[in-house]
């Protein structure tokens, strides 16, 4: 089981990261990547229900580490679909959304307290309940999802381990926006928007980097690049392999910087000729 656990994650994480190269609009990713993850999920549940498992450590061990690592997966992409397809017009209106989306994280995070601290100090003395199929015991919180779910690949906690994964990512990303919306002071309709290349921008902001002029160079590369996405409303997608495209190229790899030292020298001789 773990080594078909193993090559199944790895086939579909690699996917997941071709699809954030292949796709500039976040919404047609999220729809191919979702896509992905379903179909991930009905290879393993085929491969499940033919094998079986060993004994109870392997069944225990799937369902409450394996099967919630993919699972979350689709709930983090799903919810941050339903987040950007849903998300109001204007900074104050986007903040207040941002906010209630937060909410619901927490809410989900009281109601299930109990279940959140046996499973984060890694305790075990439920597991059998918790993680082996027609163990359930109805006097554990269970989700009305539960009695909905296919019995032979589901127990009764298994979505809620997926759901714990799932909800710290999306708490990352709901901080992350908010932290965006908050820095950028520039309302709406004074905002700038990158109409040069990716690859260009890609180039300006590692020379930036490299010569260490934010924050005397101890910041991340990803952080800038963020920083950048937002002030001039773009999506780099994997700006990383776009860099290595650059660093590969045989003939003039700072084609962009070049084009703009030119262009200042140009405009700088023509207004000493006047």
């Amino acid at each position: 089981m773990d080594e078909f656990y193993k090559e199944t994650l790895y086939k579909l994480e690699t996917a997941i990261k071709e699809l954030e190269i292949e796709f500039d609009c976040p919404i047609q990713q999220i729809e191919a990547v979702m896509s992905n993850i379903v179909k991930c999920l009905s290879d393993v549940k085929k491969y499940v229900l033919k094998r079986g498992f060993k004994n109870t450590e392997e069944e225990i061990d799937f369902f409450k580490y394996q099967k919630p690592s993919i699972v979350s997966k689709l709930i983090y992409y799903n919810a941050i679909y339903k987040i950007e397809t849903k998300k109001p017009y204007g900074a104050k209106p986007y903040k207040k959304y941002l906010n209630s989306e937060l909410q619901k994280l927490k809410r989900f995070f009281d109601n299930n307290l109990d279940f959140y601290k046996y499973y984060r100090t890694k305790n075990n003395y439920l597991d059998t309940k918790y993680f082996m199929r027609g163990k359930h015991d109805i006097k554990l919180s269970l989700d009305t999802f539960y009695f909905e779910a296919d019995h032979r690949f589901s127990t009764s906690h298994d979505y809620k381990v997926a759901k714990i994964i799932a909800n710290d990512l999306i708490h990352v990303y709901l901080e992350d926006q908010l932290n965006c919306n908050n820095h950028n002071n520039l309302s709406d309709s004074a905002s700038l928007s990158w109409t040069g290349s990716k690859t260009a921008l890609t180039e300006l902001i590692y020379a930036l980097h490299y010569q260490g002029v934010f924050d005397n160079g101890n910041i991340d590369i990803r952080i800038i690049a963020k920083h950048f996405e937002t002030i001039f409303n773009i999506d780099l997608g994997d700006f990383y392999h776009t860099y290595l495209e650059l660093k590969n190229r045989k003939v003039n790899r700072t084609k962009f910087l070049d084009y703009l030292r030119d262009g200042l020298i140009k405009k700088m001789d023509e207004q000493d000729d006047k």
